[in-house]
């Protein structure tokens, strides 16, 4: 080019070109300078060039209809449409082609379309151009709440946004709303097109079907025939999964305790399909609508305890000193045959006499090593026959019962594991940075609030907030995974077999742990979502009890709701104060209530 400027386009853009070498220096738009390949801009003009160029008026139509079908260079189209080959013409025959309506870019050369395809491409402009504004009319329906039938695919990207499957929408951005999934929840909520649906499990990625695996027969082994003494599997009211039940006996000495646990890892061993899956899963997921359970259905039916006759478990036999020391413990299969009770109907079980001696003698030498008692309110949330149905928990003595006989079960395995060297997923937690004086809700509060996050760990350490030494959870395998793992561990012992290893071990808790995360969150919001709609359709006037003060803010639990909400405060009220709140609204897709004193 001899240091003429050529016109050429680079990267979509005009830009002058001169050869420097074996390169090419260019000009563009805004004066910046850049060196680049001869094979990296499309050539339109030799020059001389500039960028201030003018396109003039030509006949696209006259030289479609010559070229039908054919492919020329841009210099022929440039002197076919514009009568003349110029930079400005050069350009002009560029910018046809980059169009694409009657003539397509190819390369460095332009093909002028069939008629067949210059009418099926306007057809599809057309069609285009009909579903934008069908789109902006749907929109604009939408912004005055809005839409007809024809209309409901297009809302289903606001329902993929809520349910947590897609992250962008076209839609919600038209509406000028938030691209979120709480704010398309509202917008389906104010369209009527959903009413008190839940998305908190599906949003959060959690399988909501029961797991389609085949378990294997009963392994024909040798097993204790304990079905001669008394057991109970005492739980609420209910209740499906009963995976433990215990039985208590007083000795010279002290007592013998048996805790039966359904035997999940004979059916269940590690690697196994069922394995995999309830690794996946996690947890059971316990929801107001139903659980479902990281093991097939048929695990239940088939080893919980109390659902047939005569039910395979796996036996902890522990021997308690009369100050709830543990003396000694035997571990072994077993056939029990279980009575099941509720936590109501145990209070009036004779033959439970023992364990409530037993269960108080636990519990006072765990207090005595640090141990937190705290006791907030519980309240069960269920959706039954389409109506959410709240029950408080009442803290029966019977519940205290079951709990210490399940942590001297967990802390019997922790001492076996430790001793026999068989690595095991210890559950450990520091204490909290101080204790809270005071036995009211709102020194239970505040204590809670201090705790430290328990941790699973597979080196045994204290567990502070229960005041033991080390401890491990094994009493619900058909429940939680890392129980059937501890359950699975136990087997290997017993049966002298190869245990997984530590580092084993430890991809499965931190997997587990993971997903029971998600698990336990989505039961929170779960359960916070059925209780708002609770309270959206039944209202709720009742007694609320100040557990802190924030300025002229206070923070109360409501006993009967399960719930805290946070109150203007009218006069001075002291920690523990009951008053009488009334619910006021909700905000479903944020989950959030307000309550006004009453």
């Amino acid at each position: 080019m001899g240091g003429v400027a050529a016109l050429v386009v680079y990267k979509g853009k005009l830009a002058l070109a001169e050869e420097k070498g074996d390169r090419l220096e260019l000009t563009l738009p805004g004066g910046e300078r850049a060196r680049v390949r001869p094979k990296d801009v499309l050539w339109l003009h030799p020059g001389p060039a500039s960028l201030d160029l003018e396109v003039p008026e030509g006949e696209e139509e006259a030289a479609w209809e010559l070229l039908q079908g054919q492919a020329v260079s841009l210099k022929e189209l440039a002197e076919l449409a514009f009568g003349a080959y110029t930079p400005e013409t050069a350009y002009g025959a560029y910018l046809l082609a980059q169009r694409g309506e009657r003539f397509a870019l190819e390369g460095d050369r332009v093909r002028a379309r069939t008629p067949e395809e210059l009418a099926a491409l306007l057809r599809a402009k057309r069609a285009r151009e009909e579903r934008e504004q069908a789109f902006q009319e749907a929109v604009g329906r939408l912004k005055e709440g809005r839409w007809l039938p024809e209309e409901r695919p297009l809302l289903a990207e606001a329902e993929a946004l809520a349910w947590g499957e897609r992250r962008e929408s076209r839609l919600m951005r038209a509406l000028a709303l938030p691209e979120t999934p709480e704010a398309a929840h509202a917008l389906l909520l104010r369209l009527s097109l959903w009413r008190w649906e839940n998305p908190h499990p599906r949003r959060l990625g959690l399988p909501l079907t029961p797991p389609d695996l085949p378990l294997p027969p009963l392994p024909e082994e040798a097993r204790e025939d304990l079905t001669h003494l008394l057991a109970f599997a005492v739980d609420d009211e209910g209740s499906q999964d009963p995976d433990d039940a215990v039985y208590a006996e007083e000795v010279a000495g002290g007592f013998r305790l048996l805790v039966h646990v359904a035997d999940v890892a004979a059916l269940v061993p590690p690697g196994s399909p069922q394995d995999l899956e309830a690794l996946r899963r996690g947890a059971n997921l316990y929801l107001p609508e139903g659980t479902v359970p990281m093991l097939p259905q048929a695990a239940t039916e088939r080893l919980g305890l109390g659902l047939r006759e005569v039910s395979p478990a796996l036996t902890f036999e522990l021997w308690v000193s009369e100050e709830g020391e543990l003396l000694e413990e035997r571990l072994y299969p077993s056939w029990v045959r279980v009575r099941r009770l509720t936590y109501r109907e145990a209070l009036g079980e004779s033959a439970l006499g023992p364990l409530a001696a037993l269960a108080q003698a636990f519990h006072r030498k765990r207090l005595s090593q640090g141990a937190l008692d705290l006791s907030l309110p519980e309240v069960k949330v269920r959706l039954e026959e389409g109506r959410v149905r709240l029950t408080p928990l009442p803290p029966y003595e019977s519940r205290l019962w079951v709990r210490e006989a399940m942590l001297l079960a967990g802390y019997a395995a922790a001492h076996l594991a430790l001793r026999e060297g068989l690595p095991f997923p210890f559950a450990t937690q520091e204490a909290p940075s101080r204790r809270v004086e005071g036995e009211g809700l709102a020194a239970m509060w505040e204590q809670r609030k201090l705790l430290k996050r328990a941790q699973l760990k597979a080196v045994p350490a204290p567990h502070r907030g229960l005041g033991l030494p080390l401890y491990a959870q094994v009493t619900s395998p058909l429940r939680r995974y890392l129980d059937l793992v501890a359950h699975q561990q136990l087997r290997a012992w017993l049966k002298g077999e190869k245990p997984l290893s530590q580092e084993e071990l430890l991809q499965r808790v931190g997997a587990a742990e993971a997903v029971a995360d998600l698990v336990r969150e989505a039961e929170r919001r779960s359960k916070l979502h059925w209780t708002l709609v609770h309270l959206l359709e039944e209202g709720y006037e009742g007694p609320g009890v100040l557990v802190e003060r924030r300025g002229g803010q206070g923070i109360f639990l409501l006993p009967e709701l399960g719930l805290s909400a946070q109150v203007a405060l009218s006069q001075p009220l002291p920690l523990d104060a009951e008053v009488r709140l009334r619910f006021l609204e909700a905000d479903l897709p944020a989950l959030e209530a307000r309550f006004g004193m009453a």
